[in-house]
């Protein structure tokens, strides 16, 4: 057992290494690609998804706030970013939108599925914000927020890959796509703040 826990620390502490160096490039890459020109962009408010609970969320009822999307995943080694994604939610409550998007498209480090989320992400964390359904970037059934914020074409700013669980995405109020943080940024770090407190 303390062998196997052993391993998996290794194994996650080289994934971050090996990521780490990829994501930089990325970041670096989609500086460059900000300043293309747009095309066929979709309008962010016309996003629809579920929730966890099976209710429909319209993402026009944004509109005004910018929102911090984010892949979650409670079996992950970054999960405590749960309290801290809260956190940020009540310090720019009425300002700020903080979404959850739960994927298991990393080593299935995301096992529940519905309201068992929810309620794993609340008693250990203090989770109020919102969740949605569980989605996923991988094969035909590619979760459309995911898929918008990771697509140039769609969101005219830039065309990212998400490198694991916790990468974030800041929509301003006008529903554009501003900035992307790597999964191991903080959501209290002072790049993400400076961001948020922009007008």
């Amino acid at each position: 057992m303390m062998f196997q826990r052993q391993m998996r620390k290794q194994t996650f502490l080289l994934s971050l290494v090996v990521l780490s160096a990829f994501g930089l490039a990325t970041y670096l890459f989609s500086g460059a690609q900000a300043g293309s020109p747009k095309t066929n962009t979709m309008d962010f408010y016309k996003l629809q998804a579920l929730d966890l609970y099976g209710n429909s969320v319209a993402f026009e009822t944004f509109r005004g706030r910018k929102v911090l999307l984010v892949n979650t995943a409670t079996g992950c080694g970054l999960a405590p970013q749960l309290k801290t994604l809260q956190d940020l939610q009540n310090r720019y409550k009425g300002r700020l939108v903080v979404v959850g998007i739960p994927t298991n498209d990393f080593i299935g480090q995301e096992p529940l599925s519905g309201a068992r989320i929810g309620e794993h992400c609340q008693r250990n964390f203090g989770v109020e914000f919102l969740l949605l359904a569980k989605g996923t970037l991988r094969g035909k059934s590619k979760d459309p927020v995911l898929e918008w914020l990771t697509n140039q074409r769609l969101n005219g700013a830039f065309s990212t890959r998400i490198w694991w669980n916790y990468q974030k995405y800041l929509v301003d109020e006008k529903g554009r796509l501003v900035d992307w943080f790597l999964p191991w940024t903080s959501p209290l770090s002072g790049r993400l703040l400076h961001q948020i407190e922009k007008n």
